[in-house]
């Protein structure tokens, strides 16, 4: 069957729609979390450096989101702004908080859970990513390839975090083992595709689960190893799988912010 055919296939659009609201959710509620550490980061160059790939995440899930507003589900700029928690399909990762308190007040965030959080799903994104590169939907591959370009300075960036904290002091050591235990509890999620899995992985538009699962494991080895630990395991999906729109308060908290500018005036250009 053609791609123009698969596309037009109501079943090969519904999976498509549904893995793109994934993508673009994932990325859309992370960027928000790093940009929440602007001018808080551990010193000026980080916070330059961090607050850009902030910036290049959000970038990518503008493109999945113009994706599917030329699969005719709307605004981009509306389904990234005005779409309920209940209607997201991000991963609960993406959606928590940085720590305690809120931003423009006192904030006690937690640097070595954003860089946990960052490396660990950096490198599950560039994963996903390799196999989107070969995507049955020719959109979407050609999104990869520009989103690969980026994501591999990002990886490169958190690994260097994560790989000298880990080799720092015992209170870094200590931040650090209790961010990973922390990042871990969420991550069950993360290469889920919920109740769509089965439509997803029978139209080739990205790897299996299972797969894509393994490939996180063998691609963190090397640095664990080099460390002298193990990869943590991935566990099962939680009682909330966000895929399927089940989520923490942390997200409606989340949305409120992001969307406080955009419900002033919906039909300006974002």
């Amino acid at each position: 069957m053609s791609n123009a055919e698969n596309v037009l296939s109501p079943e090969y659009k519904e999976a498509l729609k549904t893995l793109l609201f994934q993508l673009a959710d994932d990325d859309f509620l992370l960027s928000f979390r790093g940009s929440e550490w602007l001018g808080l980061a551990p010193h000026i160059e980080e916070d330059v450096a961090s607050s850009s790939i902030s910036q290049d995440t959000m970038g990518h899930a503008a493109m999945y989101y113009k994706l599917l507003e030329d699969l005719g589900e709307g605004n981009a700029d509306a389904l990234a702004h005005a779409r309920p928690a209940e209607e997201r399909k991000n991963s609960i990762l993406a959606e928590r908080v940085n720590g305690e308190g809120y931003y423009l007040e006192t904030p006690e965030y937690d640097w070595a859970y954003a860089v946990v959080r960052n490396f660990f799903y950096a490198q599950a994104k560039k994963v996903k990513i390799d196999s989107l590169r070969t995507s049955s939907y020719q959109p979407l591959a050609e999104t990869a390839v520009k989103v690969s370009m980026e994501l591999y300075y990002h990886l490169m960036h958190w690994k260097l975090w994560f790989t000298q904290l880990l080799s720092s002091t015992d209170e870094a050591k200590r931040r650090m083992n209790n961010a990973i235990e922390l990042v871990m509890k969420d991550f069950g999620d993360i290469f889920s595709y919920g109740n769509a899995k089965d439509a997803i992985e029978k139209e080739g538009l990205i790897a299996k689960e299972e797969e894509l699962k393994a490939n996180w494991t063998e691609r963190m080895k090397p640095v664990f190893e080099s460390l002298g630990m193990e990869v943590p395991a991935i566990p099962a999906a939680s009682e909330k799988n966000g895929r399927n729109g089940e989520h923490t308060e942390d997200l409606t908290e989340a949305l409120t912010t992001l969307s406080e500018v955009y419900r002033l005036d919906p039909a300006a250009a974002w």
